[in-house]
């Protein structure tokens, strides 16, 4: 874990929250960037994450965005990230896990998603993302409050003691239909998964369909008691 020196206190964080928890998402990300020069989007490619794009680059066209690729991500995830990229010219950066499918069933055996999710998330999810935030002074998410109890108190912006960096969740008070109005008004591109009862969408394995009346995240992780990947805390 990095042990390089926060930019602002944990006071000071306290202080801006609290002075920006009313703002809109726009007022948020120009802080952001205005605060912070080494900052990062991490973006998953799912309707939240595509409307802060739209956002970002009209606030900073170069802001740097990265993304995790698992290596098997939706084949509508990558069809979205070329989108994404095609409209915006977006200044995506990719990473990768250390260990590709095949090295990582040599080590760990087939199918390690079903047999151990939390291994499987370290090694394609977690530690890539360690890497890209160890380069990083501060990161801006999609997190919203009502995804999940997990993220309910989430602050708009807050200090991230996981990886001690600053965090900033522009769109944390917004909801589910916030966040659509948001795509249609401003014709942003989205996973076309969404249109097929999957508001959360992960990797193949791990992801499946939303029935009527269930949890969002209920796709994610079905038949497990996980609920995060390890990305937040």
């Amino acid at each position: 874990m990095s042990t390089k020196q926060l930019l602002l206190t944990a006071e000071e964080v306290a202080v801006l929250n609290e002075q920006f928890v009313g703002k809109t998402p726009q007022e948020i990300l120009q802080l952001a960037f205005e605060k912070f020069d080494n900052i990062s989007f991490a973006c998953s490619f799912g309707a939240e994450d595509v409307a802060l794009v739209d956002m970002i680059v009209k606030i900073k066209p170069d802001a740097k965005i990265f993304y995790l690729d698992t290596d098997v991500l939706f084949e509508e995830t990558y069809q979205v990230r070329d989108e994404i990229l095609n409209k915006y010219n977006a200044n995506l950066i990719k990473y990768s896990p250390l260990l590709s499918l095949e090295e990582q069933a040599d080590q760990h055996g087939d199918n390690l998603w079903a047999t151990d999710a939390n291994a499987c998330c370290n090694i394609r999810k977690v530690e890539p993302l360690q890497r890209a935030l160890s380069t990083l002074d501060a990161w801006i998410t999609g997190i919203r409050r009502d995804q999940a109890p997990t993220r309910a108190n989430a602050g708009v912006i807050e200090v991230d003691t996981k990886f001690n960096l600053i965090k900033f969740n522009p769109i944390a008070l917004w909801t589910w239909e916030d966040v659509w109005a948001y795509i249609r008004a401003n014709d942003v591109p989205y996973n076309k998964l969404h249109d097929q009862n999957y508001p959360s969408i992960g990797c193949i394995h791990c992801t499946r369909q939303v029935a009527p009346g269930e949890d969002p995240r209920a796709g994610r992780w079905a038949g497990n008691d996980k609920t995060e990947c390890g990305l937040h805390k």
